[in-house]
């Protein structure tokens, strides 16, 4: 019996609940039963986004356990230092490595570069690959790609065994707006590249 659990982190604007929607629709065009709930504080000021997907048979709750995500999607460091506990020990982490500062820190002058967090990752989790989204989305030319890189990255690594490329692109050419269809097959593919070892 197939089941996943997926949870996606970040801070508002990073395109989290999307990437979720895009998962979700691909696994429910293949008819496997989906669960998921989103938490967004502040979404639009950069507050923390995180949404659980629960998928495959015998879901009966979208709220993921501690200690049972297969896979951590992160969107910014820090955010997925936060989630680790919710990683079961043989999970993966898909995590950007590029820091978004919160303005606490910045009202602070502290010096947060997300190194740190990286770092505590790979000595935390069995499974961490680390993409560097700031370089990635400026090779695409649009910041708005960071979701669909990072799903692309988690596709490749294998964290997302039940989907093929081709049920992502057409999740993509589903939700995504027409004039952003290309673009966004694009950095699906440029994922790919990234993620290869």
């Amino acid at each position: 019996m197939m089941q996943k659990n997926i949870i996606l982190t970040g801070v508002g604007g990073q395109g989290t609940v999307l990437a979720s929607k895009l998962i979700a629709a691909a696994a429910m065009k293949k008819g496997l039963p989906v669960m998921s709930a989103e938490t967004i504080g502040m979404a639009q000021k950069g507050g923390a986004v995180f949404s659980h997907l629960r998928i495959g048979e015998g879901v009966r709750s979208p709220m993921i356990r501690r200690g049972t995500a297969d896979l951590l999607l992160a969107f910014e460091p820090a955010e997925a230092v936060r989630m680790l506990p919710y990683l079961k020990k043989d999970g993966m982490v898909v995590v950007n490595s590029h820091p978004i500062m919160p303005v606490t820190a910045a009202l602070r002058g502290t010096d947060y570069t997300g190194k740190e967090m990286v770092a505590y990752l790979r000595e935390n989790a069995a499974h961490v690959l680390v993409l560097d989204g700031q370089e990635a989305v400026e090779t695409i030319g649009n910041p708005k790609t960071l979701n669909v890189i990072m799903l692309g990255a988690a596709l490749e690594s294998g964290a997302l065994d039940f989907l093929t490329e081709e049920d992502v692109l057409e999740a993509i050419r589903e939700k995504v707006k027409p004039k952003f269809v290309a673009l966004n097959e694009k950095a699906l593919r440029y994922a790919f590249e990234l993620a290869r070892p």
